[in-house]
């Protein structure tokens, strides 16, 4: 990177080459907060569930899965053997999207959404996608909502049951359990659930960076982590980790928080995800664009542009040279080279924190001691597998920190429709 696109970016406090161990010691001590009931930024909510020791057989279950912008729903059966057949898949947009709604529209646009599964089972496995407390009984309660979903009255209501009475009053047969399930909990048990024969993983976290990102592991019992105060049980914890506070913010990320309909909130997401590494990239760009980095042509093209998607900056990265929103805007190449510079340190911090993000999960794992017993980690997410050199970065990354500095063992796994069959296990559970 050229002297003058490293001194801008520090001059607004964007990390080049984020510390891992420094971000990874911080997230780590807010995780361990929350967990012993301290102030923490991270939820570290309990799942009051672990992992089944055998795969679900000869049952069916139907599958909801809300999160970002899309609301998916199916059925899943496993049969004699245990395999998992998806049938009745269908996609529609996510509940709260393009309006707010009440809590009476929000759940009667999800039972509108899953009508024709009427009856097929009498038990829900439910991604929802968004924090909120989970119940022993495995219902949640929503403590609020990202990824630009707008329903503020669900905030607080528990949506197993709610969801419950208006399918009954729809004419449905009363549902036996809807287990309420974060999508990182649905990618830990896919990756127990697709766990190959010869391999004996130590334990599970499931990562998700896409619209938003978050990391669930399992946690060990421990009577000592908080003192005498709070005992810690053995169960999957989702982390919240996108509501992480510890890691200092550049200027870039606070003119992104700033125009967020919930300012202050979910600070570390809004630095990760793909529904706000878009805008990182514009402020970024447009800052330079006023401290002169640009041709004076390609500074008025971007005052011009007045937003930006993360598609459109990834399609830039990978290819610089190809006409689009990104690449038509530069006007020399000079302007090429600059623009591709300060959006691949976007991408850069981006899997530092990622990395940060895992590494704390599987120390606080207690597992991967031995390179024979693994850590399984099931990532999923678009961002994650298609935004320009994303992956590659993070599996170097941790394979220095964890493996070599830290002597953790990992492997990342990856699996077909992996949300769907995670979240029905969940529901069987």
């Amino acid at each position: 990177m050229r002297t003058r696109t490293t001194s801008f970016l520090l001059k607004h406090n964007f990390p080049l080459n984020l510390d891992i161990t420094a971000a990874t010691d911080a997230i780590l001590d807010d995780m361990r907060n929350g967990l012993c009931k301290r102030k923490a930024g991270q939820d570290m909510i309990s799942t009051w569930m672990l992992p089944p020791a055998a795969q679900p057989k000869n049952e069916s279950v139907i599958v909801i899965d809300a999160g970002g912008t899309n609301f998916r729903s199916c059925l899943v059966t496993f049969g004699s053997e245990g395999e998992a057949s998806i049938s009745d898949f269908r996609k529609t947009r996510m509940p709260g999207v393009e309006r707010e709604l009440s809590k009476v529209e929000f759940f009667n646009q999800i039972a509108d959404n899953i009508d024709y599964l009427k009856n097929k089972s009498d038990k829900i496995g439910f991604c929802f996608s968004y924090s909120m407390q989970i119940t022993k009984d495995g219902d949640g309660i929503p403590n609020g909502f990202s990824k630009e979903v707008k329903a503020p009255e669900v905030i607080g209501c528990p949506v197993g049951k709610t969801l419950s009475e208006v399918l009954e009053s729809r004419g449905w047969n009363k549902m036996k359990r809807i287990t309420l399930v974060n999508d990182t909990v649905s990618a830990l048990l896919a990756g127990k659930a697709f766990a190959t024969d010869g391999i004996e993983y130590s334990s599970y976290i499931g990562f998700i960076l896409g619209t938003g990102m978050n990391a669930a592991y399992i946690q060990p019992k421990s009577d000592s982590l908080c003192g005498t105060d709070v005992a810690v049980e053995n169960q999957i914890i989702v982390c919240e980790s996108g509501k992480c506070d510890k890691i200092p913010l550049s200027d870039f990320d606070k003119s992104v928080d700033e125009k967020t309909n919930i300012p202050g909130q979910y600070l570390l997401e809004k630095g990760c995800s793909g529904a706000y590494l878009g805008k990182v990239c514009y402020e970024v760009i447009l800052q330079a664009a006023k401290e002169g980095l640009f041709s004076s042509e390609c500074a008025s093209k971007i005052n011009s542009l007045g937003t930006l998607e993360l598609i459109e900056a990834n399609a830039f990265l990978c290819s610089p040279f190809k006409s689009g929103k990104v690449a038509d805007l530069c006007a020399t190449e000079d302007d090429r080279t600059t623009m591709y510079e300060l959006f691949d340190a976007v991408v850069e911090r981006d899997a530092r924190l990622a990395v940060s993000i895992l590494a704390a999960n599987a120390i606080q794992s207690g597992g991967g001691k031995s390179p024979v017993h693994p850590i399984s980690i099931l990532c999923n997410g678009t961002t994650f597998f298609k935004t320009h050199k994303l992956k590659e970065r993070v599996e170097g990354f941790l394979e220095e920190y964890l493996t070599r500095r830290n002597g953790i063992y990992f492997e990342i796994v990856v699996a077909e429709n992996d949300i769907t069959i995670g979240t029905a296990v969940a529901g069987l559970i």
